[in-house]
């Protein structure tokens, strides 16, 4: 409806779930897709990686109605160049829609935490598979289930997944991944991901 009001914008299309929405981009003349991170059938990070493969020059917003870092981080590791909360004023919503468009690298305030630096190196692998991490943690004195859990983590493995994937309780990842943080001086996810995929901090 938003997007409707603008004259220099046009909606070609809409997709109910994430394969409709990697179909319609292929077979539509599109420039920007507004990528919903929760999608039936195939999730928006998911579609976000097949449309970015099948044709990168297509630019993709996630879309989502929390202000999640993980979400942030997964969406442009899997080849988003931005990310907008449904929560945004409608002028800023546009706003980063058009720019976007136009072929500005445009940061939104919910992508403000990460420095330039991180956001370089998570786009540099924009629309790969995700694979097993392969992060080296044995310096940091962390017990063999404590490197399961930043294995999960850097997988983008919620913390439900790690409890059925450990058979432990949601309790028991929840200390293990305090007990992490602290370790390493983060406070966040986000943080923690970043630390052990770059070696940088977000800041």
């Amino acid at each position: 409806m938003v997007l409707e009001h603008e004259d220099d914008l046009k909606v070609v299309g809409e997709a109910s779930d994430g394969q409709e929405a990697y179909d319609q981009a292929r077979s539509s003349r599109v420039d920007l897709v507004l990528m919903d991170v929760e999608m039936p059938k195939l999730d928006g990070i998911a579609a976000t990686r097949a449309i970015t493969k099948a044709q990168p020059e297509i630019k993709i917003l996630m879309l989502s109605a929390y202000a999640d870092d993980e979400r942030v981080m997964h969406g442009i590791q899997a080849g988003a160049v931005g990310y907008i909360v449904k929560d945004a004023s409608p002028e800023e919503f546009v706003r980063i829609v058009r720019a976007t468009a136009s072929g500005q690298d445009v940061v939104s305030p919910y992508l403000a935490n990460l420095n330039p630096v991180v956001l370089a190196r998570m786009r540099k692998g924009a629309g790969d598979e995700p694979h097993g991490a392969a992060v080296e943690v044995s310096n940091l004195d962390l017990s063999p289930r404590q490197q399961e859990i930043v294995n999960l983590l850097v997988l983008g493995k919620s913390n439900k997944e790690m409890a059925d994937k450990l058979c432990i309780s949601n309790d028991t990842v929840k200390a293990h991944l305090q007990h992490i943080f602290r370790k390493i001086g983060v406070s966040s996810r986000l943080e923690a991901v970043v630390f052990f995929l770059t070696g940088h901090r977000a800041a």
